[in-house]
């Protein structure tokens, strides 16, 4: 390989790199809130909006974001299932599951019973015996169709991710917690831990 052709690959790889980072300072930016020139009635507002929303959710969420390029994971469909509780003892016969996509922000903050269920994701934790009980469930994100749509491979047919919510009720109720789990999700990748 000859200095040019190094050259020129070196150059597109800076490039590649400088195009990534300005997606994340852009997030970064959008993410950062109000700037400070913001009225305090604005503010209110957004304040106000922002508690009726969180009101809205279901105990449990999931964010996604596309580390490929460095965006959100819009339109990714996503499957929550109740797997029973910590004990070993699963209180139905066949699996309570919810199913979502993840909205433009690449969010689920709301779930959908299946057909097979009816219940709603608080109903199911409602229904627990004390405030401290403890639920196996698992959320299963679709990506080799996701990706194959955008014309990319995937490595991953599908992403589950496991996990043990304790708690109980709706919130603002005893024993109420909040479960969120994001995803940084790639084709060949993927990585999550417990937001808050």
């Amino acid at each position: 390989m000859d200095v040019g052709n190094r050259q020129t690959k070196s150059t597109d790889q800076l490039v590649k790199a400088s195009d990534r980072l300005a997606l994340y300072q852009k997030q970064l930016l959008q993410a950062s809130g109000p700037s400070p020139q913001t009225t305090s009635s604005s503010r209110s507002i957004s304040t106000a909006a922002q508690a009726a929303n969180q009101m809205s959710r279901d105990p449990i969420t999931c964010h996604v974001l596309n580390t490929l390029t460095g965006t959100p994971a819009a339109n990714l469909p996503v499957t929550l299932t109740f797997l029973g509780s910590s004990n070993g003892n699963n209180t139905s016969q066949s699996p309570v599951t919810f199913s979502a996509t993840t909205d433009a922000d690449g969010r689920v903050k709301n779930w959908t019973a299946t057909a097979a269920t009816t219940t709603t994701v608080s109903g199911v934790l409602s229904s627990l015996p004390t405030a401290d009980s403890k639920t196996n469930w698992a959320v299963r994100f679709e990506v080799g169709p996701w990706y194959e749509a955008q014309g990319i491979e995937s490595f991953w047919p599908e992403v589950e991710v496991k996990f043990t919510v304790k708690g109980r009720g709706r919130e603002g109720e005893e024993g109420w917690r909040h479960y969120h789990v994001p995803v940084l999700l790639g084709p060949w990748n993927y990585s999550t831990y417990r937001g808050s």
